[in-house]
């Protein structure tokens, strides 16, 4: 099973069945990519950004890693951001996050598995932040929930306060940041309310979303 020949198989399959349906599909798309959106979502495999939304390759610029984090000194992801803002000039950058994530759920277990620990000590933070509302919630599953979404508007927080995005609502590009969850039991995207498109409204927005999560807790 050195060469995996069903994934080639697959992927002649798929790429037969692209030019069937449109002769120039990867004429174009050869050419130069222009997607509109920055996608930051998590590296599990039951998330894939492109198909969640219905778009095809091309229009979805993306980032993943485990638990969609944004962190300061991870200059894979603070790379990634810069291109898309600087040089694609996408429009909007989407953080997704997703319940029942492994990461988030390791944090809330308090448990140790090795090397990743280390980047999961940013989501330790975020518990620690939010330690006595998390506390209030009897339910685990809930509590579980809640920390995945404020997971996601913590890492909304960071992007916006990269120098890339500061720069560009600087000088008025046109660029939002927004915070989604992904539902894996039924497939669904959610909106945490929260979609900021200027330095100005950072806090205010960070700070409503929060209340939101807290404010329903069922």
């Amino acid at each position: 099973m050195k060469v995996l020949k069903h994934l080639f198989e697959n992927n002649r399959k798929w790429a037969s069945n692209k030019i069937k349906n449109d002769a120039d599909f990867f004429k174009r798309l050869s050419q130069q990519q222009n997607p509109d959106y920055l996608w930051i979502g998590c590296s599990d495999s039951r998330v894939p950004a492109n198909q969640i939304v219905g778009l095809p390759p091309g229009e979805v610029f993306v980032h993943r890693n485990v638990a969609n984090l944004i962190v300061e000194k991870d200059l894979n992801c603070l790379s990634v951001i810069q291109f898309a803002v600087e040089a694609l000039k996408v429009k909007h950058i989407i953080v997704c996050g997703h319940y029942g994530c492994g990461g988030v759920k390791t944090v809330m277990e308090n448990k140790k598995i090795g090397l990743i620990d280390n980047w999961l000590a940013n989501i330790h933070k975020i518990k620690e932040k939010y330690d006595s509302e998390l506390s209030e919630i009897n339910n685990t599953a809930v509590q579980l929930s809640k920390m995945c979404e404020l997971n996601v508007i913590e890492q909304v927080k960071n992007v916006c306060n990269t120098e890339f995005v500061q720069s560009a609502w600087q000088n008025n590009q046109s660029l939002s940041v927004h915070g989604w969850i992904y539902d894996i039991s039924d497939g669904l995207l959610q909106d945490l309310e929260v979609c900021i498109t200027s330095h100005s409204e950072l806090k205010d927005e960070i700070e409503k979303a929060i209340r939101n999560i807290f404010t329903y807790t069922n």
